[in-house]
């Protein structure tokens, strides 16, 4: 299950004070640093593919050439920027939108609250407590000072079963490394375990509290912060003892590449280890916390369906699987019988529902499905028997169940293109639903609409697409295209203060479902991925051509927006299609699909993308990666990548290279350029005031290139109105 976003065209944008004539000139020219080639080529399968920017894979940490080249591009794009029409008053805009208090789902433990909570323009979220559901909360841990930048954040976070203990990870400007520190609720102090090399990791306590389950992976050697990684391994960490000490629970050394990410239900008995390649199916290993000895038993050994264990009646497991079940269904296993066989509980939805987050709660089994990529939630008893539904403040996304099961009180959280994230508190009893934290939006929601529209794409398969603009937009107007298309991650309505910066501009802004998402199931996954990942692009460039043709976009007014699988997106069809879009947004994008394999986590990518070393898969990628098939001598749209020099998740060679390349082509007199953050990494945890201003740089290269005029804002909404 996934959890809970080229046509020449005039310069002269109409800005009150600014001279366009100037301006033109000013953004017309533009000196790239040089970028040294070099003599590098590989032979795959008979065929020489060249690779002259290969020196930009080196970490800028310890590269002074690749440091000094990051300085010269970031002075050159920074250049730029500042001399677009309207930036600041987008960033000024988009910092008042950020101002409403954030909340998320709260964890319960004893009679205490866990939650963490933004009062509107702190960079990082805080950790906080109360005593009773709605009692007086009281700050526990304050990343804002960890560092002077604000760039540290916390990651992951768990809290004992009495509520006595939380543990928590540090994320360092970043990175998506974790130090696991542990705080005494009571107290307030911080003990002195520290575990480190944590990575892509829950933390779950034991039952006792005497420890924590993590997962971590080896040190990393010196200098290789760029390599592959490998052996992720589960470990018990005792409280009060050195990691050394830490009791290994399950690792694979026969199959380095597989990740195991371990689970506990609310007061559940097991541990539940997942494993696989990086793929969304996966096996699925158990360890009875209720037995004397912790032994690891592999229950699902194959990886060909999904598999997620949402707690326990006794001793029977109760999961969400695709077996048997293309849009997921409920079942149950007993680990102690011999032959395991599923038994189903809640059958696949006949209507093509899609079963997206579900849990235990009270004496009842609640399940959000996605019917069109909106959420509904369905209520049943834990045989299987339909029990109604609970009623949703409005069209949106709901999810993040937290509750006991046999415990009267539930949560969780809802939000909409035009609503922000709310928490509700639920009576699993009376089927009731009364607020917990209900933000007022920052912008008026009556002022926005949104409507969901579908479009064929080139094999004529309807896609589904959101159109969120102001009611008074009704003619064809600049729009911001966004797709994300892979790891069947579907992309659901959700309030975004940076997107409504666009909107309230009389921008138009559009978020296609494009196949290789989840927006329908495993079948839309797969109909996006490895050999079919061409669907995705050909959806995308669909949707642009809908836009146009609809009426909704101006003619030279599409701007497209993806990030990591979605900066692929962009890039690639940018280069298939560079006639149809007017800006191109691609942010820590995959862009040299021949070596992605190689650099830190890319390894868990190959069950998506493919695997570069074998014929069927490397003749596949490159014949669409983004670095190898720019169309010399076209005539591209205006381009803007953006990366960080800490991500080490897509490492930002991957953009480094891919802007080098389309430097250094005759493609037409439009920018392209590449902004680079520091201390930040692929997205989680960037402090606010660093995402507010590369926002407000995207959006003003984005709208100088479309046409959209940027003014003040007249009217803010106060938090008092």
């Amino acid at each position: 299950m996934k959890s809970w976003t080229a046509i020449a065209i005039s310069l002269c944008v109409q800005v009150a004070g600014a001279s366009a004539q100037p301006l033109e000139g000013q953004l017309s020219k533009i000196e790239y640093p040089k970028t040294e080639r070099i003599d590098a080529a590989e032979s795959h399968f008979g065929v020489t593919v060249a690779d002259p920017y290969r020196w930009l894979e080196n970490p800028p940490g310890g590269s002074e050439a690749v440091s000094a080249w990051i300085v010269a591009q970031n002075k050159t794009t920074r250049s730029y920027l500042d001399a677009l029409p309207g930036r600041d008053i987008l960033e000024q805009r988009i910092r008042a939108l950020f101002e409403y208090e954030r909340y998320t789902v709260p964890r319960k433990r004893g009679d205490r609250y866990f939650f963490t909570f933004n009062r509107g323009l702190e960079n990082q979220p805080a950790l906080y407590v109360r005593d009773g559901a709605f009692g007086e909360a009281r700050l526990l841990i304050d990343p804002n000072v960890w560092s002077d930048d604000n760039a540290d954040a916390i990651g992951e976070w768990s809290v004992s079963d009495d509520g006595r203990y939380l543990a928590f990870s540090v994320q360092d400007g970043g990175t998506d490394w974790r130090t696991v520190r542990v705080l005494d609720v009571e107290s307030g102090q911080v003990l002195q375990d520290v575990v480190e090399r944590a990575r892509f990791t829950h933390i779950n306590w034991a039952p006792d509290g005497s420890g924590f389950f993590y997962s971590r992976m080896p040190e990393p050697a010196q200098g290789s912060s760029g390599a592959a990684i490998a052996n992720h391994a589960v470990y018990f960490h005792r409280l009060a003892t050195p990691q050394d000490e830490d009791r290994l629970i399950y690792a694979t050394p026969d199959r380095p590449g597989l990740l195991h990410v371990a689970n506990r239900t609310e007061g559940g008995r097991y541990l539940v280890i997942s494993s696989s390649p990086g793929t969304n199916e996966n096996a699925l290993t158990i360890v009875d916390l209720a037995a004397s000895a912790w032994q690891a038993r592999t229950i699902v050994p194959n990886m060909d369906a999904e598999w997620s264990v949402i707690g326990n009646e006794g001793s029977k497991l109760i999961l969400v699987t695709t077996d048997g079940a293309e849009r997921r269904r409920i079942v149950s296993l007993e680990p102690a019988e011999a032959d395991l066989r599923p038994q189903e509980i809640v059958p696949e939805d006949a209507d093509n529902a899609v079963l997206n987050d579900a849990a235990i709660m009270g004496h009842k089994l609640f399940i959000a499905y996605l019917v069109d990529a909106k959420t509904e939630i369905r209520r049943f008893d834990l045989n299987g028997t339909p029990d109604g539904t609970v009623a949703l403040p409005g069209i949106g996304t709901a999810g993040g169940f937290q509750g006991h099961p046999g415990d009267r009180e539930a949560f969780f959280g809802f939000t909409a293109f035009d609503a922000p994230t709310a928490i509700y508190r639920y009576d699993t009893q009376t089927n009731s639903v009364t607020p917990w934290a209900e933000p007022e939006a920052s912008i008026h929601p009556d002022e926005i609409t949104v409507e969901q529209r579908f479009y064929r794409s080139t094999d004529a398969t309807e896609v589904p697409i959101f159109i969120v603009r102001r009611k008074d937009v009704t003619t064809a107007a600049p729009t911001l295209l966004y797709g994300y298309g892979g790891f069947g991650i579907p992309q659901v309505p959700y309030y975004n203060p940076i997107h409504l910066a666009w909107v309230e501009q009389g921008g138009v802004l559009a978020i296609a479902g494009i196949r290789g998402g989840g927006e329908y199931g495993r079948a839309w996954h797969r109909a996006g991925q490895l050999e079919k990942k061409q669907n995705s692009f050909d959806d995308f460039i669909a949707a642009g051509a809908f836009l146009k043709k609809s009426g909704i976009t101006a003619s030279d007014g599409l701007a497209i927006q993806g990030e990591s699988n979605g900066g692929l997106l962009v890039g690639a069809v940018t280069n298939q299609r560079p006639d149809l879009f007017d800006v191109a947004l691609p942010g820590v994008g995959v862009m040299d699909m021949l070596r992605f394999d190689k650099f830190t986590a890319g390894g868990f990518w190959i069950s998506e993308f493919g695997d570069p070393s074998q014929e069927r898969h490397f003749r596949n990628l490159i014949a669409y990666s983004p670095y190898h098939t720019i169309k010399h001598g076209g005539d591209y749209p205006a381009i803007l990548a953006t990366t960080a020099d800490a991500d080490d998740r897509v490492v930002p060679a991957h953009t480094f290279k891919y802007i080098a390349a389309l430097q250094g082509a005759e493609l037409g007199p439009k920018p392209r350029l590449v902004r680079i953050e520091t201390r930040a990494g692929h997205g989680a945890g960037m402090p606010l005031d660093k995402v507010i201003s590369q926002h407000a740089d995207m959006w003003a290269f984005a709208a100088h290139w479309t046409g959209l005029k940027i003014d003040p804002v007249k009217q803010t909404r106060s938090s008092g109105e």
